[in-house]
């Protein structure tokens, strides 16, 4: 029975299940092909994502009312940890608050982007591609050098990046271009690949046990490897799981690297 069940096995897998590639991050275009407004899946679940958040977020605050009910209770506490967990933790109440509604936007909506990972029928994180996770890193990018030239001047911040005080010249010549290379390459690229290639391993290692789910436990014949089937959902269900804190936490550390960013280009922070 058991030499059996290990040929079953062996042959199944040999047959083999259709599992995830990097092709599912590069889909064809499905609205508006070719043309330069061409819609892909993962763009179509970008702008359905950005729908329901807007529109939620409206009606919440349009139905707000002075004793909050539950959905709105839950609303007002995320909004609340942004602002004071995130954003005045880092930078302060005074300097914060021109930064509150920046960094509420990106956890926010980076949240839901991530999360549309494991909604059924999205299936595909609207972060799983390099271009949203850009974006972000890109926002937070200006945000930082419209501070620093505001706050030191662009001339002044650049020599305090390149050349801390207190460093000794032969050092300044070696950090230097590594001090330039992290303000103007590093920061941003490590937001982007931090987030986007996180998206990417959750989707491929919950897609490929749901691949090895429908393959030993809905289309195999033999009765016999079908626990293994089993097995693969269970480890489904416990990757889904994950892939949502992972959303929830990938979303804070963006919020939280950016804030720090920015706080970075003011004088106090040398």
């Amino acid at each position: 029975m058991v030499s059996q069940v290990s040929t079953q096995l062996v042959l199944a897998a040999n047959a083999g299940p259709e599992l995830p590639s990097i092709d599912d991050f590069l889909p064809d275009p499905i609205l508006f092909q070719g043309t330069p407004f061409a819609i892909n899946r993962i763009i179509l679940i970008r702008i359905v994502a950005t729908i329901v958040l807007l529109l939620v977020m409206c009606i919440t605050a349009k139905r707000a009312k002075l004793v909050p009910g539950r959905w709105q209770g839950m609303i007002e506490t995320l909004l609340d940890f942004v602002r004071d967990n995130i954003v005045y933790q880092v930078m302060g109440e005074e300097r914060g608050r021109r930064y509150v509604p920046m960094i509420t936007t990106l956890f926010f909506t980076i949240f839901v982007f991530n999360l549309c990972g494991v909604i059924p029928g999205m299936n595909m994180a609207a972060t799983a591609t390099v271009t949203m996770p850009l974006v972000f890193a890109l926002w937070t990018f200006v945000q930082y050098w419209i501070a620093a030239c505001r706050e030191k001047g662009f001339l002044h911040y650049l020599r305090g990046e390149l050349m801390p005080p207190g460093v000794p010249l032969p050092i300044d010549i070696i950090l230097g271009p590594i001090n330039l290379l992290e303000v103007l390459i590093i920061r941003p690229f490590s937001l982007t690949v931090r987030l986007f290639a996180n998206m990417i391993a959750g989707h491929l290692l919950v897609a490929t046990c749901l691949a090895f789910t429908q393959f030993y436990l809905i289309e195999a014949s033999n009765w016999a490897i079908k626990p293994v089937g089993v097995l693969w959902l269970l480890g489904g269900f416990a990757f889904v799981c994950f892939e949502m804190f992972v959303a929830g936490l990938q979303a804070y550390v963006f919020a939280i690297l950016s804030t720090v960013y920015i706080n970075q280009s003011y004088p106090e922070v040398e």
